[in-house]
C-alpha cells in the first residue's frame, strides 16, 4: 500500500535540494542489527505484488542482520519506512533520510478505547506518523497520504488484493 500511495503522492516520493520527482519507488527499510539501525533499500517496489516486497523485504533484514549489505544496498532510497513498534514504541517522530521528503514511522498495535457507533470498544490501534518536508508536501497530500496507508493497515485484503 505504501508504494501504491506513493505513486499517487509526488511529493512524497521527491527529493530535495534539486528537487527531483521520481516515477519509481524505491524504499528505505530501517533495520535494527546487533551493530546498529542500518537502512538498506528495496529497489522499483512500485512493479512488486505483496508477495514480492514481503520476501524482498526479508532478504534485506537477513542481509542487514548477516553483515552482508553493500554501500550501494543502503543508497538512493525515495522514502523511508521505521517501525519502531517492533521495539514497543507507542509514540515518536520519525527524521527525515535526507535528501528524502518523508519517513512514515509505524508503532506498535495496542488495545484502546475507542467509540464506534456511539459506544466504547476496546479495538486494536496503532499510531503511525509521517514527518515531512513542507517544502515539497502540504497537508492536504499527507493526509490523504496517510488515509491510503491507514484503509490498507485496517483492511489487508486491499493489499493482498492489490485494490
Amino acid at each position: 500500500r505504501v508504494s501504491i500511495s506513493l505513486s499517487q503522492s509526488s511529493g512524497i516520493n521527491a527529493e530535495y535540494g534539486d528537487i527531483i520527482y521520481r516515477d519509481y519507488v524505491d524504499i528505505s527499510v530501517a533495520v535494527a542489527t546487533p551493530k546498529g539501525l542500518v537502512v538498506p533499500v528495496l529497489r522499483n517496489v512500485e512493479t512488486m505484488s505483496y508477495a514480492e516486497i514481503e520476501k524482498g523485504l526479508n532478504n534485506l533484514g537477513k542481509r542487514a542482520r548477516d553483515g552482508a549489505l553493500a554501500i550501494e544496498d543502503m543508497d538512493g532510497g525515495t522514502f523511508t519506512v521505521s517501525n519502531g513498534g517492533v521495539f514497543g514504541s507507542m509514540f515518536g517522530t520519525p527524521i527525515i533520510n535526507l535528501p528524502q521528503s518523508a519517513i512514515l514511522g509505524m508503532h506498535s498495535i495496542q488495545e484502546r478505547p475507542v467509540a464506534r457507533n456511539g459506544k466504547v470498544e476496546i479495538r486494536p490501534m496503532m499510531y503511525v506518523a509521517l514527518t515531512y518536508d513542507h517544502r515539497l508536501i502540504d497537508g492536504r497530500e499527507a493526509v490523504t497520504f496517510l488515509k491510503r496507508i491507514k484503509s490498507g493497515v485496517e483492511d489487508p485484503g486491499v493489499l493482498l488484493l492489490d485494490l
